[in-house]
């Protein structure tokens, strides 16, 4: 990094710096490793060689026994941080979410879940910003796409999509009867059109006056953007700026990152067939969460996972969901690899 060629050249460092801090901590892994195998091969030679003292016996035996243990905790890191990397993992993430079946209850529900992610967002400190939003009179959301900003927000987000199911009674419900209504949320990484080239000629590009039902979406200027490619007919539409080359901006990335998405599964088709991932495979018609709020429950279905927090899990507390399903990700690519 230090020189010339690289100092000098603002792409260089960009990139020697990225690979830098994916080896860090392998290095420092493999580091502390080297130093528990050197404790423990000292360990084991004073072991051999017929100590007569018990205590100093027990000491050495200690020193061995912690670091074999220390040895085999970080062999299994290691592991872990060698598996092949999600290239996408470090990017931004955009949330689409749509209510499904249910109404206006499903709408209701999609403002819950959007308010968890955007709330699970601040608590990383990371930015979230609305792309596109459409609200019911009730003050639920029949879809909002939305944009969060921060290192890492895709490899947190990424098993989030499929569909989200809630069991409960409505506002509106008189007879107390627990209804059962569905969200479908889709996760994509923020991809730059260099990272999917487009043709121009591809792209019809529509201006209209944003609306809403609330007076802060609503302007009277044609500000908002659609923009719709052909080949595929993907509809991107883009309206919380009052920027009208913000919104093209921000519709450009969204519409270059559904078709990214699309050409990917398309690729891991035949792959997938073979080979169904034990957390799911991100397909926006699988079922792979219920919220429960009679029993207080959250289910994750991929993983079996049960929580009797809802009320946390709905305030953004989504770590520990997460970091089980992150955890049943890396044990079934250790066991594919082990296989092979």
């Amino acid at each position: 990094m230090a020189s010339p060629e690289v100092y000098n050249d603002p792409a260089m460092v960009r990139k020697i710096s990225k690979e830098q801090k994916d080896l860090t901590p392998v290095v420092e892994a493999f580091r502390e490793y080297l130093r528990y195998e050197r404790v423990s091969m000292e360990a084991k030679e004073l072991l051999g060689g017929g100590l007569d003292d018990p205590e100093f016996r027990e000491l050495a035996q200690e020193e061995y026994d912690e670091a074999a243990a220390g040895m085999e905790r970080l062999e299994l890191q290691l592991k872990l941080l060698l598996l092949p990397r999600d290239p996408n993992d470090e990017k931004n993430v955009i949330v689409e979410i749509r209510g499904g079946a249910g109404g206006e209850e499903a709408a209701l529900f999609a403002y819950n879940l959007y308010r968890m992610y955007t709330m699970y967002a601040e608590s990383k400190r990371w930015k979230s910003e609305i792309a596109n939003l459409n609200e019911t009179e009730l003050g639920g959301i029949k879809e909002v796409s939305f944009i969060i900003e921060g290192d890492g927000a895709y490899s947190r987000f990424k098993f989030e999509s499929g569909v989200h199911r809630v069991q409960r009674v409505p506002e509106t419900e008189a007879s107390g009867r627990i209804h059962t209504s569905t969200v479908t949320v889709a996760v994509l990484p923020e991809m730059e059109e260099v990272d999917f080239e487009i043709n121009p000629s591809d792209l019809q590009i529509d201006t209209f006056r944003s609306s809403g039902a609330g007076g802060q979406h609503v302007n009277k200027t044609e500000s908002a953007i659609r923009i719709t490619h052909l080949p595929t007919g993907t509809v991107v539409e883009c309206q919380d700026e009052r920027s009208q080359h913000k919104n093209r901006d921000r519709a450009m990335k969204i519409l270059v990152s559904r078709l990214y998405e699309e050409e990917l599964r398309r690729q891991n088709a035949e792959l997938a067939a073979e080979r169904k991932s034990q957390v799911g495979t991100g397909d926006r018609s699988e079922r792979i969460r219920t919220y429960n709020y009679p029993q207080g429950r959250v289910t994750d279905h991929r993983i079996g996972l049960t929580l009797y927090k809802i009320e946390q899990v709905l305030n953004g507390a989504l770590d520990e969901v997460i970091d089980a399903l992150v955890m049943a990700d890396q044990a079934e690519k250790l066991k594919a690899g082990e296989e092979n």
